[in-house]
């Protein structure tokens, strides 16, 4: 039956003293070498832990002394002398703007952790680290270090240079970082997207998507930035949930003849709504849904003619709690939305007459059921717009100011601001308004200045995909995505677009390389052309060539020959682009299929499916119809402990020298060094968003403490010790095979882990067999082996033959998170092991798995497994009597244990019965059947019972546990001897061979 912690107090066992051989003792008085000694004397006999490794890490330091030799060293010497296939992590370029946050971080050593497990596995990693060094981020921190002089009035060559310097500046600052946090790679062939030998291959690509057909030119709505004064992609725009619009009812009055069409003789308005009114004085159409109901509904009100608004029908009563008060409606006609087709009515802001059509985006959700177009403003109307031949009209500049266009009282003004408010009130004055409010919803902004952006008709470079995203979906059925949701993400968003605007109105960056016929404004994009200007590019030293020659050094001869004058073209290309052809750098170093992907994994943020992800599948399709990469990994964002995400505009980002070298005041703000913040990383399901702070680091602190001090519990009981020294796998104990199978399991499931990219299953198991397997049982049961038996003992030898292999297996599973703990270690356990060479200098040089299959034997698991809960309840019952104070330490305690002798587990116990005192740490231990439990108790005894599930069976098991009769043994604490200060019989046979310390 259970019974509960207290374990019952019964009356005292009446037995004879039944020892067996070993625990035969010789008296003291008959031992010389040891009358008379204090029990202390002994302790210069004892086989106790010593190393030199410390137990604290004193990291910031320490970590520096191990850096060179695993990173660059290393580096080199595996793509030398690795036997195995080459492997490609393909790097995605961090911004060149500024210095490193935690993000930065994450995302290096996730990559590292990736490239040292494929370094052990034998294979030749390639990694050529990159920067992303052109565009608008980078141009604008450049100009603002400017003090006292007009930035407009800077050339472009003085602009690219600036931005230049500046990229440089923070490439050389982010790969000093880089190489601190011991990422290794060929950092002396980094990339760079400004060197001249990248933009050239750029523009390759470019070329290539020419030819191809995929490129082309057109005036239409693009997402413009007033603030940047530049287009921008998709991928460049974040969503403000909290952005407040003024809403406005706009009444557009029916021409009399389309009133008349309706049967009406009253006045007729379409009543539309929207949330961007500074767009209506660019309105050239009204969109209706073909199958929509809509009504004609009277509005009556007492001091006002009567007159007919035409609105959804559904629409209807929302629309009438808008009116002013004391107005009645009525509805006069039902129609559909095919009757309305071709109707016209009157634009108010443009006083121009313009058509109703009809559009299948239009929906009964929200609004009127009728939709205001304005083909220059929004990427639907333009379409319905260029199917009804509708001239896109946008009278908006590059500030996103109103142009002339929209008349005297609205030029000049901000479309987003006073403009908004100007159009508003003209509406109001013309008795158009019906109703204003405000309106807060998800808005597109400008990821790089927080400012809103709009949407504006302007003439610009596309990358058609309409075709090609079915090619590139098709491509991702070959590729390994984790997580596996990341797929569907990027599907997704590769299926949801069907261009991509590649051309930025800026200088910094690669000039889209086209010439302007100076008459005509028709550009000169053909193969020739582009590869006559390349040719100039690559043998002027790149890409300020284009602002510094005239325009004739770029005409292709065959072209000039004509008479025809050309102007250079002023747009550059979208990052996007950049980064995004960054592939076509691998296709000389790749030893790969010209057929199949040249990297074998690329690993970014989740943000990434909508940038660099998607770039590089799109052009990669485009020139050579397969996905760039075998696998893509991503992870997710940076977050402070309290669930926020790290952000400059909170003023929580955490740069990784605040932990790695720590605050001023180091009590507050330790210095943890590098391992432990790759060992937060390694640790961390990078998935999801990962949190990072004080006492994150705090409790990491705790764990590389834990796994230095089981490593330093290994290095100090294999001092001495030597492979000659070990004992061969059938020979070792029971307990020791089954450890051996334990670290098999171990190993088994690390490399899993990392095979599945899933880093911190390996840290977990790596965590649980150091908590558990080792720390909390085998280091336990094991110490008494180690500390006491001779040097040469079969049993202290299968203990350090079996820690050995624990050692190698551990450090080597530690290496790609922690790899400076690791190097440490395995400087210190090189020279026991004593099989290395001059030519080897790393753990990385190491095999990583070195376990045997043999040592997989899940009938020993089993026993063993069972043998462990039966120490359990052992544990409990010994607890029990500690707390009454019958006995201090567990080795005063002896046991028995009644169970079933004729089950599974009481067969089990009976066999171990002897070796049972050592499992349970006790000084003696019998096995009896259960029968016997109700007798065989009393006085001053302990008692456990519980049901023991083993075998796929429970069975009742009683443990007692009562103070032992004999004495403690003056050498190894155990109370083994018959009288005080007696040896027992194992500490007299060792003390034997001791010699006696000096004098």
């Amino acid at each position: 039956m259970n019974q509960s912690f207290a374990a019952l107090r019964l009356a005292p066992v009446k037995r004879s003293l039944a020892l067996g051989s070993s625990l035969t003792v010789r008296s003291l008085a008959s031992n010389a070498a040891g009358e008379g000694k204090p029990a202390g004397s002994y302790s210069h006999t004892l086989r106790l832990p010593k190393t030199a490794f410390p137990l604290r890490a004193d990291a910031a330091r320490r970590e520096k002394q191990f850096r060179e030799r695993c990173t660059d060293t290393l580096y080199k010497w595996q793509l030398e002398n690795n036997p195995g296939p080459q492997f490609i992590l393909h790097d995605g370029p961090p911004y060149a703007n500024g210095e490193l946050h935690i993000g930065h971080f994450m995302n290096k050593v996730l990559k590292d952790i990736v490239n040292r497990y494929q370094v052990m596995q034998g294979k030749r990693v390639l990694y050529i680290p990159g920067f992303d060094t052109h565009g608008l981020p980078i141009e604008q921190k450049a100009l603002a270090t400017l003090r006292d002089r007009d930035q407009g009035s800077l050339n472009p060559m003085e602009i690219r240079r600036l931005a230049r310097n500046f990229a440089m500046k923070a490439v050389a600052s982010q790969t000093k970082s880089f190489k601190e946090y011991a990422v290794i790679g060929d950092w002396s062939n980094r990339y760079l997207t400004l060197d001249p030998e990248y933009e050239a291959s750029q523009l390759e690509v470019f070329k290539e998507m020419v030819v191809r057909g995929y490129i082309y030119r057109q005036n239409k709505p693009v997402y413009w930035s007033p603030s940047s004064r530049t287009a921008l992609a998709e991928a460049e725009l974040e969503y403000n949930a909290n952005h407040v619009s003024t809403s406005v009812y706009v009444k557009l009055p029916l021409t009399a003849e389309s009133a008349t069409r309706l049967g009406s003789t009253a006045t007729v308005e379409a009543l539309i709504w929207t949330t961007t009114p500074w767009t209506l004085p660019a309105n050239c159409a009204v969109a209706v849904h073909r199958d929509m109901d809509y009504v004609l509904a009277r509005i009556s009100q007492d001091d006002k003619p009567d007159y007919q608004l035409l609105v959804g029908k559904d629409r209807l009563e929302a629309v009438a709690g808008l009116l002013p008060g004391g107005s009645t409606t009525k509805v006069v006609r039902a129609l559909k939305g095919s009757d309305l087709e071709g109707l016209t009515y009157t634009s108010v802001m443009r006083n121009k007459v313009c058509k109703v059509l009809l559009a299948d985006y239009v929906t009964s959700d929200s609004g009127t059921g009728l939709v205001h177009m304005a083909p220059g403003h929004g990427k639907e109307d333009y379409e319905l717009g260029m199917a009804h031949g509708i001239d896109v009209y946008s009278p908006v500049d590059d500030l996103g100011r109103f142009t002339s266009q929209a008349g005297a009282a609205l030029e000049g003004k901000e479309v987003l601001s006073e403009g908004n408010a100007a159009v508003i009130e003209m509406l109001t004055a013309m008795n158009a308004l019906l109703y204003k409010a405000d309106f807060t919803h998800s808005y597109p902004y400008d990821w790089r200045t927080n400012r809103p952006i709009i949407q504006r008709a302007t003439p610009q470079w596309f990358a058609d995909v309409k075709d090609l995203k079915n090619t590139a979906c098709e491509s991702l059925k070959n590729v390994a995505v984790v997580p596996e949701s990341g797929l569907r993400r990027l599907e997704s968003f590769v299926r949801g677009r069907s261009e991509w605007c590649i051309s930025r109105q800026r200088v910094w960056g690669v000039p889209i390389p086209v010439l302007y016929n100076a008459q005509s404004g028709e550009p000169l994009l053909t193969a020739e052309s582009i590869d006559y200007i390349i040719g100039v590019i690559k043998g002027n030293g790149g890409t300020d060539a284009w602002w510094t020659l005239p325009v004739e050094a770029f005409v292709h001869p065959q072209y000039s020959a004509n008479g025809e004058t050309y102007v250079k073209g002023t747009d550059t290309m979208d990052v996007w682009f950049d980064s995004g052809t960054s592939w076509k750098l691998l296709e000389k170093r790749a030893d790969k299929s010209e057929q199949g992907a040249f990297a074998d994994l690329y690993l970014e943020g989740s943000d990434q499916h909508r940038g660099w992800f998607q770039s590089s599948l799109l052009t990669s399709n485009a020139v050579r119809g397969v996905a760039p990469y075998k696998a893509l990994v991503t992870h997710g964002f940076t977050l402070d402990e309290q669930g926020r995400k790290m952000s400059k505009s909170i003023g929580n980002i955490l740069a990784p020298s605040q932990v790695i070298d720590g605050g001023k005041d180091k009590a507050a703000e330790p210095a943890y060094g590098v391992d432990l913040l790759r060992l937060v990383v390694g640790s961390t399901d990078y998935t999801q968003d990962v949190s990072f702070g004080p006492t994150v680091f705090a409790s990491f602190g705790d764990t590389i403490r834990k796994i230095r001090s089981t490593v330093r519990f290994m290095l100090g009981n294999l001092n001495g010790f030597t492979r000659e020294m070990a004992v061969p796998y059938e020979q070792l104990p029971e307990m020791d095979r089954y450890m051996l199978h334990e670290l098999y399991q171990f190993k088994k499931a690390a490399t899993t882990a990392f095979g599945k990219f899933e880093f911190f299953r390996a840290t977990q198991a790596l965590n649980h067999f150091t908590n558990t397997t080792l720390s909390a049982f085998y280091f336990d049961v094991c110490k008494d082996r180690l500390y006491a038996s001779s040097l040469s003992s079969v049993e202290r030898r299968s203990a350090q033959t079996v820690l050995r292999h624990i050692l190698i297996n551990y450090t080597t599973t530690l290496a790609p998170v922690t790899c400076h703990l690791a190097e440490e270690t395995w400087e210190f356990s090189k020279a026991m092991r004593g099989e290395f060479g001059s030519d080897v200098f790393s753990v990385f040089q190491e095999q990583w798995d070195q376990t045997d299959e043999a040592w997989h034997s899940p009938e020993l698991a089993e026993d063993w497994a069972a043998l462990r809960k039966v120490r359990g309840l052992a544990n409990r019952a010994i607890e029990a009597a500690r707390q009454d104070k019958l006995i201090g330490s567990s080795l005063e305690a002896e046991l028995d244990v009644y169970v079933p002798l004729e089950s599974r587990l009481g067969r089990l116990l009976k066999r171990h019965e002897n070796e049972l005192c050592q499992v349970c740490i006790t000084s003696r231990s019998g096995v009896h059947d259960l029968s016997e439990a109700g007798t065989s108790v009393a006085d001053g005894a302990f008692e456990q019972t519980d049901v023991v599930f083993a075998f796929g069976s429970d069975t009742k098991t009683t443990v007692v546990c009562r103070r032992s009769p004999l004495c403690k043994c003056p050498r190894c604490w155990n109370f083994h001897s018959v009288a005080a200060n007696a040896l027992c019989r194992r500490c007299d046979d060792v003390m034997a061979s001791v010699p006696s310390p000096p004098q």
